[in-house]
């Protein structure tokens, strides 16, 4: 899970991609979904089912991104109450909120998600 998109500030339309002209080139700029990982209410798990919960959680992510459904997932490096990201490449908001709260860890309530549209610069990657 190595590339994350380059993000762009502007109000858009709900749709799944849209051109923009720019000198002799046309950028093109695709709707993503960004979900907040956040401390759920249930963290009184003994360290066997964290833990356990933990490698589902990960077997999740690393599902999501095998089959295209995110691009880039990963935890903060702080102990804030968003734990994490994970942006979602769905054609819905209702897909992406879906897939969110099919995480294991969400099921499990240690972890909430939050999901938000968000657009950025199709193809973009993380240098």
């Amino acid at each position: 899970m190595a590339f994350l998109l380059f993000g762009f500030g502007a109000t858009l339309q709900a749709q799944e991609t849209w051109e923009m002209p720019k000198g002799d080139s046309t950028i093109i700029m695709q709707q993503y979904f960004m979900c907040f990982l956040k401390t759920g209410p249930e963290q009184g798990q003994d360290s066997t089912e964290s833990a356990q919960i933990q490698a589902a959680h990960l077997a999740h992510l690393t599902k999501m991104y095998d089959d295209g459904k995110s691009c880039v997932a990963g935890p903060f490096g702080d102990d804030g109450d968003i734990r994490g990201i994970v942006i979602y490449n769905t054609a819905t908001f209702e897909e992406a909120d879906s897939l969110a709260n099919a995480d294991p860890a969400v099921k499990a309530g240690r972890l909430v998600v939050e999901v938000h549209p968000w657009w950025a610069v199709k193809g973009s990657v993380l240098k």
